[in-house]
């Protein structure tokens, strides 16, 4: 990416680069998506950036017309560092943390990380996460009829006064005149009987059909759902509870979000494992060309799939400790077996099990090898003991556990886009009839096994 090709897609409202970059007008001090409808700026009087927090510390507001907080995500930090890229996780995730538990996470100093934030993205991470939180309550004044309180808990301020004051001293904006602003469009989506409703915006194409179909065949029974338009799912995170339904809508590309949830100071982590679930921030060019890079002739490629995600690693890690050697069908029926005898119900939904509950059960209803059931339960038990451990390479000291259980429950359950399952029987077969180099289609390898199970 370079200002060339900003300009280009700028003057071409070209959609696939939605999200990847913002473009601020230094005539009228706001910023916009590339796709914007208002008319079109000369060169000059532009700056382009990569994120938008970064178009925000120039002293650029976002624009109320394309409302540059909608747009779908980028990846313009991965790959920069490790370290980086899980912090920025954790600061989207859990605005409850300071940067300073999340240092102690990351096992690093507040100086270290905020010297990795100012060399690879050019911003400190606490103002990353201000201006990120600015936009989340900016969301959701356009798009919800939550009172400016509840904005205020849910986007992780102290109060609605807070909200107010960091509004006006970063975006030159009050919520009234947000909320003035989406009731002209028609925008403001009513919040009825606690269910909170929302878009969420993704870069076509987006092979919905695909991700709709793999999901459909592993739902777990009373806790997915899943129909021809939408996928359901009740969740837990943290001490938070509730549900969500997410019906496909490509006239729009995006989907129309329901939430249920208990407590709202959880709902922008919400969001985010929502997002990360439906694989709403990839960038499909970018994977697409490294697909044809390893081998793959265009028309071969199926375009627009997406990892269908897991709600957690260790919901991902039970699935596949439970399937191990036996059909997906029958693996399904033990998940949803496990989900049904040992998961917690409120009203009509099904929460997927602790692993308190699996630790201190016998598991005797699940009719599989001793030795399977045995691995299940230390698997929960390492859970109870690490519950914020990230580093899955260490569950391969569990029994039972071996390099391949782990690759999937990272690429689903943390959605890692460069896991390559090269042990796995079904892309062995593919790869004896197909001339792919795997090692060029890094950093998007996930991608690659997910197109040679869907041509199996």
């Amino acid at each position: 990416m370079n200002n060339e090709i900003y300009q280009k897609a700028r003057q071409a409202r070209d959609a696939r680069f939605d999200g990847q970059f913002f473009v601020a007008v230094k005539s009228t001090g706001i910023f916009c998506r590339p796709i914007c409808p208002a008319p079109s700026p000369k060169e000059e009087n532009v700056e382009y950036y990569e994120l938008a927090p970064l178009a925000m510390q120039a002293g650029y507001r976002p624009c109320l017309r394309c409302r540059p907080d909608s747009a779908p995500g980028s990846f313009a930090w991965k790959g920069v560092d490790t370290t980086v890229e899980r912090a920025v996780k954790l600061l989207k995730t859990f605005p409850e943390l300071t940067v300073t538990q999340i240092c102690e996470k990351l096992g690093i100093t507040d100086r270290y990380l905020r010297d990795l934030f100012t060399r690879k993205i050019g911003i400190a991470p606490k103002k990353f996460r201000l201006y990120d939180q600015l936009l989340f309550a900016k969301n959701l004044l356009h798009q919800s009829q939550l009172n400016i309180e509840q904005v205020a808990q849910a986007s992780g301020f102290a109060s609605a006064r807070r909200l107010q004051e960091h509004l006006k001293a970063n975006l030159n904006l009050t919520p009234s005149q947000i909320r003035k602003r989406a009731a002209a469009n028609n925008k403001g989506v009513s919040t009825t009987k606690g269910t909170l409703q929302l878009q969420l915006a993704y870069r076509a194409p987006y092979n919905w059909p695909h991700l709709r179909d793999f999901l459909r065949v592993r739902a777990i029974e009373n806790v997915e759902v899943v129909s021809d338009n939408a996928y359901g799912k009740c969740f837990t995170f943290g001490d938070a509870k509730g549900r969500f339904f997410a019906t496909h809508n490509p006239n729009k590309t995006c989907f129309n979000i329901e939430l249920e949830i208990d407590n709202l100071q959880s709902i922008q982590g919400v969001i985010y494992h929502i997002r990360r679930v439906l694989d709403l921030d990839t960038e499909p060019e970018q994977i697409h060309q490294c697909l044809r890079q390893a081998g793959f002739t265009q028309g071969a490629i199926q375009t627009g799939i997406r990892i269908p995600g897991v709600w957690s690693a260790f919901e991902a890690g039970c699935r596949a400790i439970l399937g191990q050697q036996i059909s997906v069908k029958a693996a399904v029926n033990l998940v949803s077996l496990l989900a049904n005898e040992l998961g917690e119900r409120v009203q009509d939904m099904l929460f997927f099990p602790t692993p308190e509950l699996i630790a201190n059960s016998e598991l005797a209803f699940l009719k599989m090898p001793q030795k399977r059931i045995q691995s299940l339960r230390d698997f929960a038990q390492f859970h109870l003991q690490y519950p914020t451990e990230t580093e899955l390479s260490k569950w391969l000291s569990i029994k039972g556990i071996g390099p391949w259980t782990v690759a999937y429950a990272k690429m689903r359950g943390q959605s890692d886009p460069d896991i390559w399952l090269n042990s796995d029987l079904v892309i062995k077969n593919q790869l004896k009839t197909m001339d792919v180099d795997p090692a060029r289609a890094a950093p998007w390898r996930s991608y690659l096994t997910f197109q040679l199970w869907s041509m199996a």
